[in-house]
């Protein structure tokens, strides 16, 4: 990308004008050129812009007037997202844009946001927002965009909103101005999927592939991470997967707090990446604080992770379906695959001395995924507690023979 490209400033410059050009004055005067696309809807820019609103508009397919008259602010924002996002695309594909800042409140952070997620990972974002002190996921994503708490209001500049703005444009410039070549692509990339309660395994894994000249990215699986690896999938050139924490699609099959989609566990399978999967954490759903866990799921035997997050144990029949679930996906997978199910426990609870052991449960999980398996050449059921280092010794094994064999020596 063309390093003398703008920082993109995202706005409605009808309610947030002045404060959008004091951001583009600070990151003058730190160097970096900055460039308004203003969305806002009711009324005109004071001061002239380099994308106006009627080409944002027009960009969603709509014009300006019929935005104006459909009568719900949020069905308006939506086309005026749509217009920002494709004005974005075009500006980054030419090589125009380095950075997407942005501010606002609920409307100015939905729309800024929602630029910066079509953005791949490393490119700078950062978003100033009245809403950064509270749940960031559902503007956040799975991407890594920074979010900057305004604390007061964003309304006319003052002493508070001087130094918070001025903070985020300084941000958003260190950025653009100190930027790193990327890794090599000639070293393979493995993404691995984890939580602490599987860390034990993890460890000794990621050690042993970057041993052998591989870089490893781990994801936590709180149901961002697991979205993030699967994103990361097609965006990135993956050697391989090591899919070593599949509670997520539990908690999507059974209701539990770190839900990560219908298709979380296949992006790699259907792409043809070598994976290995394990059926780690599955012992347990995650929920929230214990009062919560005890309504959503009674009589269950629970572990009180923190003040925050219950985790409880996740039944046989649950077990099974999770099970068909998991079948019918490599059933699917178009490259090579392996599938390791550690008898001896799925996560650190589900130990002889944890609070959710059930010794018999793996049995029962391999058994009907077994049944479900087209083929079980690929299974393999081995006699070790998932953070057993012999365990982790099986799974780089295993991981190490699907590269050679996708890319021999």
């Amino acid at each position: 990308m063309d390093p003398s490209g703008c920082v993109l400033i995202v706005a409605t410059m009808d309610t947030k004008a002045n404060e959008a050009m004091y951001l583009e004055a600070c990151l003058e005067e730190a160097g970096v050129p900055g460039q308004v696309m203003d969305a806002g809807i009711k009324s005109d820019s004071p001061v002239q812009v380099g994308i106006g609103r009627n080409e944002v508009a027009e960009a969603g397919g709509k014009t300006l007037t019929e935005v104006q008259g459909m009568g719900n602010e949020g069905d308006a924002l939506g086309v005026m997202i749509m217009g920002a996002i494709k004005w974005a695309r075009e500006l980054f594909g030419q090589g125009r844009i380095r950075g997407v800042l942005g501010l606002g409140g609920s409307m100015g952070t939905t729309l800024g946001t929602a630029v910066m997620r079509d953005f791949p990972v490393g490119f700078p974002k950062v978003m100033i927002s009245t809403m950064a002190s509270r749940d960031t996921r559902p503007f956040v994503g799975t991407k890594d965009i920074l979010m900057l708490h305004s604390v007061c209001d964003i309304s006319g500049l003052n002493r508070i909103t001087r130094r918070i703005l001025r903070n985020g444009a300084m941000a958003m410039a260190g950025m653009c101005k100190h930027v790193r070549e990327p890794v090599s692509p000639q070293i393979p990339l493995v993404l691995i999927s984890t939580l602490g309660t599987t860390e034990a395994c993890v460890k000794k894994l990621r050690d042993r592939l970057t041993a052998e000249g591989k870089e490893v990215v781990i994801f936590h699986t709180v149901g961002a991470g697991g979205k993030a690896m699967e994103e990361m999938v097609h965006e990135e050139a993956v050697a391989a997967v090591v899919d070593l924490s599949l509670h997520e699609i539990a908690d999507h099959l059974f209701g539990g707090d770190y839900d990560a989609g219908s298709v979380r566990g296949t992006a790699a399978l259907k792409k043809g990446t070598p994976t290995v999967l394990v059926p780690g954490n599955i012992d347990f759903l995650v929920t929230g604080p214990l009062k919560i866990a005890q309504e959503r799921f009674p009589g269950r035997p629970f572990h009180t992770h923190n003040s925050a997050i219950t985790v409880v144990r996740t039944e046989r029949q649950e077990m099974a379906a999770l099970a068909r679930v998991i079948a019918d996906m490599v059933n699917a997978a178009r490259g090579p695959y392996r599938i390791l199910v550690p008898l001896g426990g799925f996560s650190a609870f589900d130990h002889k001395e944890g609070p959710l052991h059930d010794p018999g449960a793996p049995e029962f999980f391999a058994k009907a995924l077994r049944e479900r398996l087209n083929a079980t050449s690929a299974l393999q059921l081995l006699p070790y507690h998932i953070n057993d280092p012999k365990f982790a010794d099986e799974v780089g094994h295993a991981i190490i023979e699907l590269l050679t064999s996708v890319h021999p020596e």
